[in-house]
């Protein structure tokens, strides 16, 4: 039994200065370019396997992505990820960072993108001022409800926000990410900041 929890510490040590060292690589300014160039880069790759998916994006009153990745060793698992969220009506840009924790047992790796649409002011407004947190198994309902709008491969996750998620294998069909926290990052949104 001791030697099981010395492991979990270990790894839990581990992971905490692999993020820790990976945080601070780089300037802040390198840090905006790089998560910049991730979310272009990921639309991109949403394009060319969803291509409605690009109109859907532009009429919606936002957007929000995220590149993220997660690992699992023992019974401690989490994900983490950086992106930005884009407001399409005052051209808007928020950098967010994504948190999750997860127990039960398991091994591997997995990188992963989320490209949030928000269909109305309000959704938008939730999302990005405070801490948002998905609470459970979203559902693959496709059309807004609103503009009468079609947001195909993508999932609902709560009234106004829907999700497409991208995995190396395609789109996902259904969205699992139970316990996630998407908050400001204080740092990056910080003009003075360098």
């Amino acid at each position: 039994m001791k030697k099981t929890k010395w492991f979990a510490a270990l790894l839990t040590g581990i992971m905490v200065l692999a993020m820790v060292s990976t945080a601070f690589a780089a300037t802040v300014t390198e840090r905006r370019q790089e998560t910049r160039q991730k979310v272009a880069d990921t639309l991109e790759m949403l394009y060319e396997r969803k291509p409605s998916a690009r109109t859907a994006l532009k009429n919606a009153e936002g957007y929000a992505v995220f590149v993220g990745s997660g690992t699992k060793l023992g019974i401690i698992g989490s994900s983490h990820g950086r992106g930005m969220a884009h407001n399409n009506k005052t051209g808007e840009d928020i950098f967010m960072r994504m948190q999750e924790y997860q127990a039960g047992f398991g091994l591997g790796a997995k990188e992963y993108a989320l490209i949030f649409a928000f269909i109305d002011r309000d959704a938008w407004h939730k999302f990005t001022s405070s801490k948002w947190s998905f609470g459970g198994q979203a559902d693959a309902t496709a059309h807004d409800g609103v503009n009468g709008g079609s947001f195909e491969g993508a999932v609902q996750a709560a009234p106004g926000i829907f999700v497409y998620q991208m995995t190396t294998k395609g789109l996902a069909l259904e969205l699992s990410l139970k316990g996630t926290n998407y908050y400001r990052d204080k740092k990056l949104n910080d003009p003075n900041a360098k």
